[in-house]
């Protein structure tokens, strides 16, 4: 792309609040430096539990309230608080892909027919094919290959529908109704390092004397090796803070797995968020930590 044309970068998540807690600093950061940030959110969220016990108590909304009213009510209040969250991080545009939540493996919900699971695949890609197309990103970031953390059929499917629509947008042969070819450039997997959460882990045991960090944290496949891109968010955690607690349903304002550090105490324990870059059409993937930026490689007009 040619020089002071601001580039875009489109992140595509599973869940509302899915944004939060992957990547909310990066994308911040980004859009104060002019680059155009998308959200492409693939469900609503309609099977996530209430997690804050506080919007339980007398007075408040889900007090009194059946398991169905409840449901009802989260489900309606869940699309609300994605909007807030992305106004926090500062997203030029949200779009919805309109599927229903998958649920857990093997629960009723995934195998309900208007889930993401059971939708067919080349249906969901063309969808959010379109969406590339008429966003025209340089850059895509979706979830990784490795989901023996979170087995989530919502998470694998995105996964793999944004690895196609990376391949298939450009082709003029895949959905030719569906808006002028277009070959984005670069694609991200996020990642939760181990070394961020051991930091993390150290940091909460020095504060309080404890972390919600067990042991089974520390078992999981380390893909710190695959990283390729790290990017320093100092001056950016609040987008992450501010951005999780607009998602008052989905997250206890009191729980130490996510606010037990502030963000000055986050910005000096792990400044960084971390990516592995996947595919490439600028160059060769980089090395183990070897990249500072999502943009590097492409020739763009923003603030560095």
């Amino acid at each position: 792309m040619s020089d002071g044309v601001a580039p875009t970068i489109l992140t595509v998540h599973a869940h509302p609040d899915d944004e939060a807690s992957k990547g909310a600093p990066t994308l911040a950061m980004y859009g104060s430096r002019g680059v155009r940030t998308v959200l492409v959110c693939c469900t609503g969220g309609e099977e996530g539990d209430l997690q804050n016990p506080s919007l339980a108590e007398p007075g408040q909304p889900f007090h009194g309230l059946d398991e169905a009213a409840s449901r009802q009510l989260l489900a309606e209040m869940r699309p609300v608080e994605l909007a807030r969250s992305a106004e926090v991080i500062g997203f030029s545009e949200v779009v919805m892909l309109g599927y229903r939540d998958s649920g857990m493996a093997e629960s009723d919900a995934n195998a309900h027919p208007d889930c993401l699971h059971c939708a067919d695949l080349d249906i969901v890609v063309g969808d959010l094919v379109e969406v590339v197309r008429r966003e025209r990103p340089e850059v895509i970031i979706t979830y990784g290959d490795d989901h023996s953390g979170y087995p989530h059929p919502d998470h694998i499917r995105v996964h793999e529908i944004s690895v196609l629509a990376y391949e298939r947008a450009g082709d003029p042969s895949w959905y030719p109704g569906r808006g002028a070819p277009y070959q984005p450039l670069k694609l991200y997997y996020s990642t939760w390092t181990r070394r961020r959460i051991e930091a993390v882990h150290r940091a909460l045991i020095a504060k309080s004397g404890e972390s919600p960090f067990d042991e089974s944290w520390f078992e999981r496949m380390d893909n710190d090796h695959r990283v390729t891109t790290r990017i320093d968010v100092t001056g950016f955690m609040w987008a992450r803070t501010g951005a999780l607690r607009a998602h008052a349903t989905q997250v206890d304002p009191s729980e130490a797995f996510w606010f037990g550090l502030d963000d000055a105490e986050l910005e000096t324990v792990y400044p960084f968020e971390d990516w592995i870059l996947a595919r490439s059409e600028v160059g060769e993937i980089p090395s183990h930590d070897s990249e500072g930026d999502l943009l590097d490689g492409i020739n763009v007009g923003v603030t560095r």
